[in-house]
């Protein structure tokens, strides 16, 4: 593999990040400070996506920032993997930008200078993230976009949003303070390199009692997985303005989590390695728990921004379940859902939010008729949630198709029995929502008052253009991605030359 230095993998990093104090500096001018905001996505986006022609043909592009000792630096290298994540990020950095700016002043939220200050260094560190060549620059950014990410959380100042952000440090710092750390330690005691490899650092290194040791310590330090029991921080990080919860749920925060697991097992341990120590099925086993059980929980939630953070639990164990099956196409189906759950999650959050602009209602029981009033969003909605289930040609067929495959190939019959399952879960507490929205009739405020969920709709209309604009464009987008996934194909075959 041809390896080009170059310093463009920083420059990528840098964007959002110099962004960031500009942003800083024009707090007085809202249109100046939202239009650095812009740039830098677009400047972002055009640095990731340069360096696309380079990865595909197989080579990759690396830049040294400091060394410590041999071993240990602080260095990026873009190959397939961290260009498949950049690609996402760095694209719906810019969208999500130009949803926040409606929904930020439509709902005349406070604080709005340090929401995208703090939404640029999580951007910087997301990026930071996918080009990282090794488990240190990965651990370094990993916390600073916890640290970033804890204003957005806290964003609304009240004393349920400061809860709320107060879970979500404890259970990302304290899980990666206390397992992540300690099996990047070991894994350098015995490899002497933290650089990822592919087919792994380990290379017949250690016993196998002590590598399934740190292999457990790298899945419980990565909380940012979402994977039960490691999950609860996710809901209650709901608090949060949509366009943040879009961020945690589809750019940055639980796909750098998931992102993260899938190095450790493809470029710290390898698959070989997975095979041996038998981990790659026990991986599978555990995960399916979440994909079940989260998706049961998202059935009993009446909170339209829960139901989607249980949902959201559910789907990131399929990123994990089909790196963990080892086969080519689970793997493949893995990566691809990346992107997939990506575009579709971010629909149904910029939706949610849509709905919470123009009628100021939270819960799926508010919602009826509401699609005959926003049909615009709820259309967008119906694709998101058909992607998600699993219905073609939207993006989600796509990835249960390739981890079907992926299970039979692997002779696990009852993985292929959980993913029928979790399918029929995604229809249960999807479809009843659109069909609220779109079959009942709208309730008069007081058929509310007498026990029925309903709400006034003769005021009710569209969000504003910045918010509706964007949720078109992503919905429209999961649509393309389940017709023309080649780009995205190629990069997640190219994890596995």
């Amino acid at each position: 593999m041809e390896e080009i230095e170059s310093v463009r993998p920083l420059l990528a990093v840098l964007a959002s990040l110099l962004a960031a104090g500009l942003i800083v500096r024009t707090d007085r001018n809202p249109n100046l400070r939202e239009a650095w905001s812009l740039g830098a996505g677009a400047i972002k986006f055009f640095i990731v996506i340069s360096m696309a022609p380079a990865v595909l043909a197989g080579k990759t592009f690396e830049y040294t920032l400091f060394t410590f000792i041999p071993g240990l630096d602080i260095a990026f290298r873009v190959d397939a993997l961290g260009l498949f994540f950049a690609t996402v990020a760095s694209f719906l950095w810019i969208v999500t930008t130009c949803y926040s700016i409606g929904y930020m002043r439509t709902a005349h939220e406070g604080h709005q200078t340090r929401y995208y200050a703090c939404f640029a260094m999580s951007i910087s560190s997301a990026i930071a993230i996918a080009f990282s060549k090794n488990l240190l620059t990965l651990f370094v950014f990993y916390e600073i976009l916890s640290l970033s990410t804890f204003p957005l959380v806290a964003h609304k100042g009240t004393e349920e949003a400061f809860g709320g952000a107060k879970r979500y440090m404890i259970y990302l710092l304290g899980a990666s303070k206390t397992f992540f750390l300690a099996a990047v330690i070991l894994t350098y005691n015995m490899a002497g390199t933290l650089d990822f490899a592919q087919g792994g650092l380990f290379k017949g290194l250690g016993s196998p009692m002590k590598l399934t040791a740190i292999y457990i310590l790298f899945i419980a330090g990565i909380a940012k997985a979402g994977i039960m029991p490691f999950h609860s921080w996710l809901p209650g990080a709901m608090v949060a303005p949509t366009p943040v919860s879009a961020l945690l749920h589809a750019v940055a925060v639980v796909k750098v989590g998931v992102f993260s697991v899938l190095r450790v097992i493809f470029h710290v341990f390898g698959v070989d390695l997975m095979r041996q120590l038998n981990l790659g099925i026990y991986t599978a086993f555990f995960v399916s728990f979440t994909i079940i059980m989260a998706s049961i929980y998202a059935l009993t939630r009446d909170n339209l921004k829960a139901r989607l953070a249980y949902s959201t639990i559910s789907q990131l164990s399929y990123i994990v379940l089909g790196a963990a099956l080892l086969t080519p196409s689970s793997m493949i189906g893995g990566v691809m859902h990346i992107a997939n759950h990506a575009f579709s999650k971010i629909t149904l959050f910029f939706c949610a939010g849509s709905i919470y602009v123009a009628t100021h209602k939270t819960k799926i029981s508010e919602l009826n008729g509401i699609g005959r009033k926003m049909p615009w969003t709820m259309a967008a909605f119906s694709i998101g949630a058909l992607s998600m289930i699993g219905v073609p040609p939207a993006a989600g067929f796509i990835t249960k198709w390739y981890l079907a495959l992926g299970s039979i190939e692997a002779d696990q019959l009852p993985i292929l029995f959980v993913l029928l399952a979790s399918t029929v879960l995604n229809a249960a507490y999807f479809v009843p929502v659109i069909y609220k929205a779109f079959f009942h009739k709208p309730l008069n405020v007081e058929a509310e008052a007498e026990g029925n969920h309903g709400i006034h709709h003769d005021d009710i209309k569209e969000a504003p253009y910045f918010v509706v604009v964007p949720l078109v464009l992503t919905a429209t987008l999961s649509i393309l991605l389940g017709l023309f996934p080649s780009y995205f194909m190629a990069l997640a075959k190219g994890v596995f030359p």
